[in-house]
This record gives structure tokens, sequence and C-alpha cells, in this order.
């Protein structure tokens, strides 16, 4: 395992065709790979426009089942050819179900596994519960070339649980694709975007551990409806400073080389985990606040 990878972040736009989306994202991992990434992260349902602003059952058309998917192939062969590791989200159909998935394509191309969107929203803007159901896959870490990486889907990000789970689980890396921007008028003009920051810098602090997320840029009109995407992708690093981030009207990729043996060594002096007592988070596992058992 290598324990000083170059980290890449994609922040690009979306369209309605499946095949420019998957052309774009492929040119972008050309790049970064060129670059010198080994690791490289593209964006939250990336092959189409986040449809999900509205409720229309003729979106469900566009889920496709993991096998013989139409693009996840193309890029397990993409990254074998280029010797990257590839976190690839998609929208997946199985059986009569409908998750926001993620697959775990190592550099050798392996599919290592899927991830299911744990946390799903629901508000103006972002009508997820419509369309997927609550993923049950558990929160997964993967041993990859470069590393133990752990992924969250947006939504996810903003749960410190989540992110302890994965730190638990060994992740030297913790990785969140996302798409998220304005929200509509009825909410009174909020701006997410620091918020959305500060949340997961706070889980690499209180993990000491790499974090990073990949946002889509760019306004998208569904039907009617329209939603301007505020980028701002960004890496950090196991001490909360960030090594690098985009705007939010600017296509790019983001670059970070990480040191995971310096990182671990510092997690495992800091003390967060020797003085960490679950005998007393009994709470956690409760809705509502109250101990029934």
């Amino acid at each position: 395992m290598m324990t000083n990878p170059k980290l890449a972040v994609v922040q690009m736009t979306c369209s309605s065709s499946l095949e420019a989306n998957i052309a774009k994202a492929q040119e972008k991992v050309r790049e970064a790979a060129a670059a010198g990434a080994s690791i490289i992260l593209l964006q939250e349902l990336f092959e189409n426009l986040y449809f999900c602003q509205v409720e229309q059952e003729h979106y469900f058309a566009t889920a496709n089942r993991l096998e013989n998917h139409p693009f996840i192939g193309q890029f397990q062969a993409l990254a074998k050819e280029l010797g990257v590791v590839l976190p690839i989200s998609f929208f997946e159909r199985a059986g009569q179900a409908h998750y926001n998935s993620l697959a775990m394509l190592d550099a050798d191309g392996t599919q290592l596994g899927i991830y299911r969107k744990s946390h799903i929203p629901d508000g103006p803007g972002y009508e997820e519960k419509f369309y997927f159901n609550p993923g049950d896959t558990g929160f997964k870490v993967w041993q990859t070339r470069y590393g133990t990486i752990g992924v969250g889907i947006c939504w996810d990000q903003w749960f410190p649980e989540a992110a302890r789970a994965m730190a638990l689980m060994g992740a030297d890396l913790l990785l969140y694709p996302t798409a998220i921007g304005s929200e509509p008028e009825e909410v009174g003009g909020l701006d997410t975007r620091d918020m959305w920051q500060r949340a997961m810098i706070g889980h690499a602090v209180s993990n000491v551990m790499y974090v990073a997320a990949a946002n889509r840029i760019g306004t998208e009109t569904v039907a009617g409806l329209e939603q301007t995407f505020y980028g701002h992708s960004f890496i950090a690093d196991y001490m909360g400073n960030k090594l690098a981030e985009a705007n939010a009207h600017d296509e790019t990729i983001l670059y970070a080389d990480l040191d995971f043996a310096t990182a671990r060594s510092f997690r495992a002096s800091f003390g967060f985990f020797r003085d960490r007592r679950p005998d007393l988070y009994k709470v956690l596992l409760t809705l509502d606040g109250q101990l029934k058992f």
C-alpha cells in the first residue's frame, strides 16, 4: 500500500446527456492521472442533471442495475489502464428498490464493492426520498492499492456518526461526492456553503483524518426549476487545514499529496481514539435520546 498517494478531486458541470457527462468525467480522470494522481474523486450522480429537484416518475428509468451497467465497466477499464482508484457514483436499480450508490474501483480495475447512501434528504430542491431507498450496506471502508478509503455520499457528510464509524473501521481518507447548491426561495435565501465545509472539516479534526469533497457547479434547470450548485470542492488534511479549494464557478481539478503514515502516527498520539468511552454512548442508538433497555 502506498502511504503517500496524490489525491485529485474533480469539480465540473453536468448536462442531461449521459454520453457527454461520461466522456467529460473520463477526460478529467485522464488529466488527473497524467498529473500524478492515484486516487481520483468525481462528484455525486455525475451521469445526469441533479434530477432530484423535482418528483417525476420518468427519472426512475435512468437507474441501472449493477450487472452489465452502462458505464461502470468503462471506468473499471480506465482505472486498470491508468492504475488509479476511482469511487464512481451512480443511480442504482436493484429489484424493485432504487439507491444512490457508489462503486469502489481499485487501481487494477477490480470492483471492491458498493456503498448505498445511508442518509436520504427530503426538502425543497432535494427530493431524494422520492427516488432512493435508504441504503442497506452500512458504512463501508475499502483497502485499495493506495490506502484505506471510506466514502459517504452528500447528505451523509453532515453526520459525524458516519465519519466516526468509517474511522473506527480503519479509514485513512474520507471522500464525499456531492451535489449541493442554492436553496429555493421558500427557505429564505439560505446559503449553506460555509456550514457544508465546516461540517466535514470537523470530521477531519475529530478523526484526525484527511477529508475531501467533490461538488458540482453550474446552473441546472429541471422541469422549470432552477438550481445553482456552489462548487467549492476542497481537500482538508488531518488537522483540518484546507490543502486545496475550488471556487464557485470554474471546472477544475484539485490536488494534494497525502501522508498517511504521519497522519496515522499523529492520530494515535492525539488520544481521541484512546480516550473514547463506547460504554457511555448507548444514547446514540436512540432517536429520542431516551434509553429503553
